[in-house]
């Protein structure tokens, strides 16, 4: 079981990336899916979320920036975040969790750079 994620990396202030979060060993239909991110020095904060239902939620900083969403024909999550700003350089982390939240899965990380 493991989430496999890519798509970070340097980018100019007001460019965009999306991550990929590919999953293997389960399958992501049914289970809470989140972006959570790290820069140096300070806590993992929750970036996205989106419940098995549909719901989303999104922290304020990324609001009207970022979106998630999911493919469950590929099994995979996403981050489309849009007009990027150097303070969302960080370390960003998919997590999918099982409603039960038995079980709580997390990708190794990949790191965004936002930077002129």
């Amino acid at each position: 079981v493991q989430l496999v994620e890519s798509g970070g990396g340097l980018v100019q202030p007001g460019g965009s990336l999306r991550l990929s979060c590919v999953a293997s060993g389960f399958t992501v239909t049914g289970y809470h899916i989140r972006w959570y991110r790290q820069a140096p020095g300070n806590w993992r904060e929750l970036v996205a979320a989106m419940s098995n239902e549909g719901a989303y939620t999104y922290a304020d900083s990324v609001k009207g920036r970022f979106t998630i969403s999911r493919d469950n024909g590929k099994n995979t999550l996403y981050l489309q975040m849009n007009r990027l700003k150097p303070e969302d350089t960080a370390v960003y982390y998919c997590n999918a969790l099982s409603p039960g939240m038995a079980l709580d899965y997390w990708g190794q990380g990949t790191q965004v750079i936002v930077s002129s």
